[in-house]
């Protein structure tokens, strides 16, 4: 029996990486029958006779958009054109990432399609990001944000054609990651990447994995989700437990009409809750 960590996963094959050797194998029939799916990123025991995996260790975290266990930092890819650049959903993917105990780092992506007036607009959004302690990357520094993920093992997440493929092979060319146009009609990407994978570059474990267009809050608690709003937290409202929603004299609200809040921000925060 081998401890390993799975690296790749494709159907029902999950390449299990040992030493310097791989190992293809498939998941025993116990699993299912426990809920229990082998992710990629777990450590596991298997039978390198058999091709099974037996045992998978307690994970430190674990994300379900995308299927991925044992990360230290979910590196969010926000492309500004073609997608457009959502807000919406970066506050989703900040809310979610936080709440399994990972630490978010963004990157924004096709900064190159702006105008100069949408580039300055986005400048102001970046430093309002930097400012609550998010770390901020674009690709168009590809040097600093290597410097930054080094040594942490890394999986990037963001809607479908956001960039995530085109970055890792911006990375380390040597990838050779297959990219995809922006279908016109629908205004989104096509997937290329149809499975979650480990790369080991530049001293950095990185995942690609497929893109998304969904993700759910709904298992959440009101306040857990509240918490996760560093603007919020750092503010004392007249009611202990505030919401911030319909409260009289909240804090939060008057600092939201003076323009301290991003406005977009709070009203994220206002269809996350409801």
């Amino acid at each position: 029996m081998l401890k390993g960590m799975i690296v790749k996963n494709i159907s029902d094959t999950y390449t299990v990486k040992v030493d310097s050797f791989v190992y293809d194998c498939k998941a025993r029939g116990k699993f299912r029958n426990t809920g229990l799916t082998p992710l990629v990123g777990d450590w596991v025991e298997i039978d390198e006779e058999n091709s099974y995996i037996l045992s998978i260790e307690e994970r430190k975290n674990e994300l379900d958009r995308p299927s991925i266990s044992n990360v230290d930092v979910a590196l969010i890819i926000c492309s500004v054109k073609k997608p457009d650049l959502s807000l919406y959903l970066l506050d989703k993917l900040l809310t979610s990432i936080t709440l399994k105990k990972i630490e978010p780092v963004i990157c924004f992506t096709k900064i190159d399609l702006m105008s100069k007036n949408e580039q300055k607009e986005l400048k102001k959004i970046r430093k309002y990001y930097q400012k609550l302690g998010y770390p901020v990357f674009t690709n168009q520094k590809v040097k600093k944000l290597i410097r930054y993920l080094k040594e942490k093992t890394v999986v990037l997440t963001g809607q479908t054609g956001a960039g995530k493929s085109s970055l890792l092979n911006q990375i380390d060319p040597k990838l050779h990651l297959q990219t995809g146009e922006i279908s016109e009609a629908l205004g989104r990407g096509r997937h290329t990447t149809r499975h979650t994978e480990f790369f080991f570059t530049h001293g950095i474990l990185i995942a690609d994995t497929p893109g998304f267009s969904a993700l759910d809050l709904d298992k959440y608690e009101k306040e857990q989700i509240r918490d996760t709003f560093p603007e919020f937290t750092s503010i004392s409202c007249e009611y202990k437990n505030c919401m911030h929603l319909k409260e009289k004299n909240c804090v939060v609200k008057k600092r939201v009409e003076e323009g301290i809040i991003l406005k977009s921000r709070y009203e994220n925060y206002c269809q996350f809750v409801k």
